[in-house]
Protein backbone atom coordinates (compact mmCIF):
# COMPACT_ATOMS: atom_id res chain seq x y z
CA UNK A 1 0.00 0.00 0.00
CA UNK A 2 0.89 3.59 -0.59
CA UNK A 3 2.83 5.73 2.27
CA UNK A 4 1.73 8.96 1.21
CA UNK A 5 3.64 10.45 4.40
CA UNK A 6 7.12 9.28 2.62
CA UNK A 7 6.49 11.00 -0.47
CA UNK A 8 8.56 14.01 -0.84
CA UNK A 9 7.16 17.44 -0.04
CA UNK A 10 6.14 19.14 -4.00
CA UNK A 11 4.92 21.83 -5.25
CA UNK A 12 7.41 24.19 -3.23
CA UNK A 13 6.30 26.63 -5.33
CA UNK A 14 2.77 27.04 -4.19
CA UNK A 15 3.95 26.54 -0.39
CA UNK A 16 5.94 30.06 -0.47
CA UNK A 17 2.23 31.80 -1.01
CA UNK A 18 0.68 30.39 1.93
CA UNK A 19 2.26 32.91 4.65
CA UNK A 20 1.88 35.98 1.81
CA UNK A 21 -1.58 35.18 1.73
CA UNK A 22 -1.91 36.03 5.65
CA UNK A 23 -0.98 39.31 5.50
CA UNK A 24 -2.97 40.38 3.18
CA UNK A 25 -6.02 39.24 4.59
CA UNK A 26 -5.91 41.65 7.59
CA UNK A 27 -5.52 44.26 5.14
CA UNK A 28 -8.54 43.75 3.33
CA UNK A 29 -10.44 43.39 6.52
CA UNK A 30 -9.37 47.43 7.54
CA UNK A 31 -10.35 48.33 3.60
CA UNK A 32 -14.00 46.80 4.79
CA UNK A 33 -14.23 48.67 7.97
CA UNK A 34 -13.78 51.99 5.91
CA UNK A 35 -15.85 50.74 2.73
CA UNK A 36 -18.83 49.75 5.17
CA UNK A 37 -18.47 53.72 7.34
CA UNK A 38 -18.55 54.82 3.86
CA UNK A 39 -21.28 52.38 2.69
CA UNK A 40 -23.42 53.84 5.04
CA UNK A 41 -22.91 57.56 4.60
CA UNK A 42 -23.89 56.89 0.75
CA UNK A 43 -27.20 55.18 2.06
CA UNK A 44 -27.79 57.98 4.66
CA UNK A 45 -27.14 60.15 1.65
CA UNK A 46 -29.90 59.27 -0.44
CA UNK A 47 -32.21 58.98 2.90
CA UNK A 48 -31.73 62.17 3.55
CA UNK A 49 -31.77 63.67 0.14
CA UNK A 50 -35.30 61.78 -0.40
CA UNK A 51 -36.87 62.66 3.05
CA UNK A 52 -35.48 66.49 1.90
CA UNK A 53 -37.11 66.10 -1.25
CA UNK A 54 -40.49 64.65 -0.45
CA UNK A 55 -41.07 66.76 2.45
CA UNK A 56 -40.73 69.52 1.37
CA UNK A 57 -39.01 70.21 -2.03
CA UNK A 58 -37.22 73.03 -1.03
CA UNK A 59 -33.35 73.33 -1.83
CA UNK A 60 -32.85 74.42 1.38
CA UNK A 61 -34.71 71.62 3.08
CA UNK A 62 -32.64 69.22 0.69
CA UNK A 63 -29.55 70.05 1.55
CA UNK A 64 -30.10 69.87 5.08
CA UNK A 65 -31.60 66.47 5.04
CA UNK A 66 -28.78 65.55 2.55
CA UNK A 67 -26.01 66.51 5.16
CA UNK A 68 -27.92 65.55 8.28
CA UNK A 69 -28.32 62.13 6.42
CA UNK A 70 -25.02 61.83 5.40
CA UNK A 71 -23.62 63.03 8.55
CA UNK A 72 -26.40 60.13 10.44
CA UNK A 73 -25.05 57.47 8.54
CA UNK A 74 -20.79 57.81 8.83
CA UNK A 75 -21.56 57.74 12.34
CA UNK A 76 -23.79 54.73 11.91
CA UNK A 77 -21.42 52.90 10.00
CA UNK A 78 -18.45 54.06 12.89
CA UNK A 79 -19.45 52.50 15.34
CA UNK A 80 -20.90 49.17 13.62
CA UNK A 81 -17.59 49.09 12.51
CA UNK A 82 -16.42 49.44 16.01
CA UNK A 83 -19.12 46.72 17.07
CA UNK A 84 -20.85 48.84 19.27
CA UNK A 85 -24.37 47.87 19.71
CA UNK A 86 -25.74 50.10 22.35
Amino acid sequence: MARSHHRKKHKQHLRQFKSSHDSHVAASAARNKVSGRWMFAIAGFVVGFAIGFFASGSAVWIAVGTIVGTATGYFIGKRVDEGKTG
